[in-house]
Protein backbone atom coordinates (compact mmCIF):
# COMPACT_ATOMS: atom_id res chain seq x y z
CA UNK A 1 0.00 0.00 0.00
CA UNK A 2 0.79 3.48 -0.55
CA UNK A 3 -0.96 4.89 2.09
CA UNK A 4 -2.45 3.74 5.49
CA UNK A 5 -4.43 5.15 8.07
CA UNK A 6 -5.27 3.43 11.32
CA UNK A 7 -7.39 4.64 13.55
CA UNK A 8 -6.95 8.49 13.20
CA UNK A 9 -8.48 10.45 15.61
CA UNK A 10 -8.63 14.63 15.41
CA UNK A 11 -9.75 16.91 17.94
CA UNK A 12 -10.11 20.73 17.98
CA UNK A 13 -10.08 21.50 21.41
CA UNK A 14 -13.10 19.40 22.69
CA UNK A 15 -14.51 18.71 19.32
CA UNK A 16 -13.74 15.11 18.38
CA UNK A 17 -13.99 16.06 14.59
CA UNK A 18 -12.06 12.55 13.30
CA UNK A 19 -13.01 9.36 15.12
CA UNK A 20 -11.18 5.90 14.45
CA UNK A 21 -11.18 6.69 10.54
CA UNK A 22 -9.18 4.10 8.66
CA UNK A 23 -8.44 3.20 4.91
CA UNK A 24 -5.64 2.74 2.55
CA UNK A 25 -4.86 3.91 -1.26
CA UNK A 26 -2.94 1.48 -3.46
CA UNK A 27 -0.33 2.89 -6.12
CA UNK A 28 -1.87 4.22 -9.42
CA UNK A 29 -5.44 4.48 -7.43
CA UNK A 30 -7.80 7.02 -6.66
CA UNK A 31 -9.81 7.25 -3.40
CA UNK A 32 -13.02 9.50 -3.16
CA UNK A 33 -13.61 11.02 0.86
CA UNK A 34 -16.94 12.49 0.50
CA UNK A 35 -19.23 13.12 3.24
CA UNK A 36 -21.67 16.78 4.10
CA UNK A 37 -19.99 19.89 5.73
CA UNK A 38 -18.80 19.03 9.07
CA UNK A 39 -18.49 14.98 8.01
CA UNK A 40 -14.89 15.42 9.01
CA UNK A 41 -13.05 14.94 5.27
CA UNK A 42 -10.73 18.19 5.34
CA UNK A 43 -9.64 17.48 8.98
CA UNK A 44 -8.47 13.87 8.00
CA UNK A 45 -6.38 14.88 4.56
CA UNK A 46 -5.06 17.96 6.69
CA UNK A 47 -3.88 15.05 8.95
CA UNK A 48 -2.12 13.46 6.41
CA UNK A 49 -0.09 17.07 5.29
CA UNK A 50 0.95 17.84 8.54
CA UNK A 51 -1.35 20.53 8.75
CA UNK A 52 -3.29 19.51 12.02
CA UNK A 53 -1.70 17.05 14.54
CA UNK A 54 -4.10 13.75 15.26
CA UNK A 55 -4.75 12.84 18.68
CA UNK A 56 -3.97 9.39 17.80
CA UNK A 57 -3.83 6.87 15.51
CA UNK A 58 -0.74 6.68 12.50
CA UNK A 59 -0.80 7.65 9.45
CA UNK A 60 2.01 5.25 7.03
CA UNK A 61 3.27 6.35 3.53
CA UNK A 62 4.69 3.21 1.97
CA UNK A 63 5.62 1.78 5.16
CA UNK A 64 7.31 4.91 6.56
CA UNK A 65 5.71 6.07 9.85
CA UNK A 66 4.67 10.07 8.67
CA UNK A 67 2.36 10.84 12.32
CA UNK A 68 2.66 13.92 13.15
CA UNK A 69 5.45 14.75 10.99
CA UNK A 70 6.00 18.63 9.62
CA UNK A 71 4.35 19.63 6.35
CA UNK A 72 7.82 20.47 4.83
CA UNK A 73 8.85 16.55 5.28
CA UNK A 74 5.88 15.68 4.41
CA UNK A 75 5.85 17.57 1.05
CA UNK A 76 9.32 16.05 0.45
CA UNK A 77 8.41 12.49 1.25
CA UNK A 78 6.20 12.49 -1.27
CA UNK A 79 2.61 14.07 -0.78
CA UNK A 80 1.38 17.02 -2.68
CA UNK A 81 -1.63 19.12 -1.60
CA UNK A 82 -4.24 21.18 -3.21
CA UNK A 83 -5.96 22.86 -0.64
CA UNK A 84 -9.58 24.22 -0.18
CA UNK A 85 -9.98 27.42 -2.31
CA UNK A 86 -6.54 27.33 -4.14
CA UNK A 87 -4.62 29.48 -1.99
CA UNK A 88 -2.22 30.45 -5.06
CA UNK A 89 -0.08 34.06 -4.14
CA UNK A 90 -1.75 36.17 -6.33
CA UNK A 91 0.60 39.17 -6.49
CA UNK A 92 2.99 36.60 -8.29
CA UNK A 93 3.07 35.39 -11.79
CA UNK A 94 1.97 32.07 -12.71
CA UNK A 95 5.69 30.90 -13.26
CA UNK A 96 6.79 32.24 -9.58
CA UNK A 97 3.39 30.27 -8.38
CA UNK A 98 4.82 26.80 -10.16
CA UNK A 99 8.35 27.66 -9.07
CA UNK A 100 7.18 27.53 -5.43
CA UNK A 101 6.10 24.03 -5.75
CA UNK A 102 9.65 23.06 -5.90
CA UNK A 103 11.05 25.28 -3.05
CA UNK A 104 11.51 21.42 -1.43
CA UNK A 105 13.45 20.14 -4.14
CA UNK A 106 16.96 19.17 -3.56
CA UNK A 107 17.75 18.23 -7.37
CA UNK A 108 16.37 21.54 -9.78
CA UNK A 109 17.87 19.97 -12.71
CA UNK A 110 14.95 18.47 -14.26
CA UNK A 111 12.59 21.53 -13.02
CA UNK A 112 12.30 23.16 -17.09
CA UNK A 113 11.55 19.57 -18.42
CA UNK A 114 8.93 19.48 -15.68
CA UNK A 115 7.45 22.49 -16.24
CA UNK A 116 7.16 21.67 -20.03
CA UNK A 117 5.13 19.18 -18.99
CA UNK A 118 2.33 20.69 -16.56
CA UNK A 119 2.40 23.30 -19.26
CA UNK A 120 1.56 20.09 -21.87
CA UNK A 121 -1.46 19.29 -19.82
CA UNK A 122 -2.01 22.76 -18.34
CA UNK A 123 -1.94 24.87 -21.48
CA UNK A 124 -3.86 27.87 -20.80
CA UNK A 125 -0.80 28.44 -17.31
CA UNK A 126 1.63 28.31 -20.28
CA UNK A 127 -0.20 31.47 -22.13
CA UNK A 128 -0.47 33.22 -18.49
CA UNK A 129 2.83 32.03 -16.75
CA UNK A 130 4.03 36.22 -17.02
CA UNK A 131 0.47 37.45 -15.55
CA UNK A 132 -0.29 37.87 -12.23
CA UNK A 133 -1.94 34.88 -10.45
CA UNK A 134 -5.18 37.13 -8.78
CA UNK A 135 -5.76 38.07 -13.02
CA UNK A 136 -6.79 34.31 -13.56
CA UNK A 137 -10.05 32.94 -13.40
CA UNK A 138 -11.10 30.62 -10.34
CA UNK A 139 -10.91 27.64 -12.61
CA UNK A 140 -7.48 28.71 -13.68
CA UNK A 141 -6.53 29.42 -10.35
CA UNK A 142 -7.63 25.79 -9.71
CA UNK A 143 -5.08 24.74 -12.35
CA UNK A 144 -2.12 26.70 -11.21
CA UNK A 145 -2.67 24.97 -7.89
CA UNK A 146 -2.71 21.68 -9.18
CA UNK A 147 0.47 22.39 -10.99
CA UNK A 148 2.22 23.89 -8.26
CA UNK A 149 1.60 20.61 -6.58
CA UNK A 150 3.04 18.69 -9.09
CA UNK A 151 5.91 20.39 -9.22
CA UNK A 152 6.84 18.97 -5.73
CA UNK A 153 6.88 15.47 -7.97
CA UNK A 154 4.52 13.50 -5.79
CA UNK A 155 3.42 10.08 -5.44
CA UNK A 156 0.38 10.97 -3.68
CA UNK A 157 -1.46 14.17 -4.42
CA UNK A 158 -4.19 15.32 -2.07
CA UNK A 159 -7.14 17.52 -3.02
CA UNK A 160 -9.39 19.42 -0.63
CA UNK A 161 -12.28 20.19 -2.10
CA UNK A 162 -11.18 21.16 -5.77
CA UNK A 163 -14.57 21.88 -7.36
CA UNK A 164 -15.44 24.55 -4.94
CA UNK A 165 -16.59 27.66 -6.58
CA UNK A 166 -16.49 26.37 -9.74
CA UNK A 167 -18.86 26.21 -12.60
CA UNK A 168 -20.15 22.80 -13.52
CA UNK A 169 -18.53 22.78 -16.65
CA UNK A 170 -15.13 23.98 -15.50
CA UNK A 171 -15.77 20.83 -12.88
CA UNK A 172 -15.83 18.24 -15.30
CA UNK A 173 -12.55 19.91 -17.00
CA UNK A 174 -10.64 19.33 -13.65
CA UNK A 175 -11.68 16.07 -12.90
CA UNK A 176 -10.61 14.66 -16.45
CA UNK A 177 -7.41 16.54 -15.96
CA UNK A 178 -7.38 14.38 -12.79
CA UNK A 179 -7.99 11.10 -14.71
CA UNK A 180 -5.81 11.55 -17.34
CA UNK A 181 -3.04 12.42 -14.64
CA UNK A 182 -4.15 9.07 -12.76
CA UNK A 183 -3.59 7.52 -16.27
CA UNK A 184 -0.70 8.67 -18.01
CA UNK A 185 1.56 9.16 -15.15
CA UNK A 186 0.17 6.45 -12.73
CA UNK A 187 -0.40 9.52 -10.07
CA UNK A 188 -2.27 8.26 -6.77
CA UNK A 189 -5.12 10.73 -5.97
CA UNK A 190 -6.76 11.28 -3.09
CA UNK A 191 -9.67 13.26 -3.67
CA UNK A 192 -11.53 14.82 -1.02
CA UNK A 193 -14.99 16.35 -2.06
CA UNK A 194 -18.54 17.74 -0.93
CA UNK A 195 -19.77 17.01 -4.66
CA UNK A 196 -20.48 13.08 -3.92
CA UNK A 197 -21.13 12.12 -7.90
CA UNK A 198 -18.24 14.06 -9.48
CA UNK A 199 -15.99 12.48 -7.21
CA UNK A 200 -17.26 8.82 -7.32
CA UNK A 201 -17.54 9.06 -10.78
CA UNK A 202 -13.43 9.03 -11.46
CA UNK A 203 -12.35 7.22 -8.08
CA UNK A 204 -11.76 3.51 -7.95
CA UNK A 205 -12.55 3.32 -4.33
CA UNK A 206 -14.93 5.44 -2.35
CA UNK A 207 -15.30 6.56 1.44
CA UNK A 208 -18.82 8.11 2.62
CA UNK A 209 -17.31 9.90 6.23
CA UNK A 210 -20.42 11.00 8.58
CA UNK A 211 -19.52 13.24 11.60
CA UNK A 212 -16.14 11.92 11.52
CA UNK A 213 -16.37 8.24 11.51
CA UNK A 214 -16.52 5.69 8.12
CA UNK A 215 -19.90 5.09 7.62
CA UNK A 216 -19.51 3.38 4.11
CA UNK A 217 -16.49 1.81 2.05
CA UNK A 218 -16.35 0.31 -0.74
CA UNK A 219 -15.74 0.25 -4.96
CA UNK A 220 -16.47 3.95 -5.81
CA UNK A 221 -18.64 2.50 -8.92
CA UNK A 222 -21.01 0.32 -5.95
CA UNK A 223 -21.27 2.99 -3.28
CA UNK A 224 -22.65 5.23 -6.31
CA UNK A 225 -25.20 2.99 -6.59
CA UNK A 226 -26.13 3.01 -2.49
CA UNK A 227 -29.67 3.98 -2.38
CA UNK A 228 -28.70 5.50 0.96
CA UNK A 229 -25.73 7.89 -0.86
CA UNK A 230 -28.10 9.08 -3.22
CA UNK A 231 -30.85 10.20 -1.03
CA UNK A 232 -27.97 11.68 1.35
CA UNK A 233 -25.63 13.16 -1.21
CA UNK A 234 -26.66 13.25 -4.85
CA UNK A 235 -30.47 14.11 -4.36
CA UNK A 236 -29.72 18.17 -5.29
CA UNK A 237 -27.04 16.79 -7.58
CA UNK A 238 -27.67 17.13 -11.87
CA UNK A 239 -26.02 14.47 -12.28
CA UNK A 240 -28.34 12.12 -10.35
CA UNK A 241 -30.29 10.30 -13.05
CA UNK A 242 -27.02 9.61 -14.45
CA UNK A 243 -25.64 8.28 -11.33
CA UNK A 244 -28.89 5.54 -11.19
CA UNK A 245 -28.08 4.03 -14.00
Amino acid sequence: MLLKVEDLNVYYGQIHAVKDVSFSLAPSEIVAVVGSNGAGKSSTIKALCGLVKPRDGKIFLAENDITGVRSERIVRAGIGYVPEGRRVFPQMSVLENLMIGAYTRRDKSTLAHELETIYGYFPILAQRRDQLAAGLSGGEQQMLALGRALMTRPRLLVLDEPSLGLAPMIVKQVFALLQRLNREEGLAILLVEQNAYAALRIAHYGIVLETGTVRLHGKAADIVKDPEVQALYLGGNDDTEEAKR
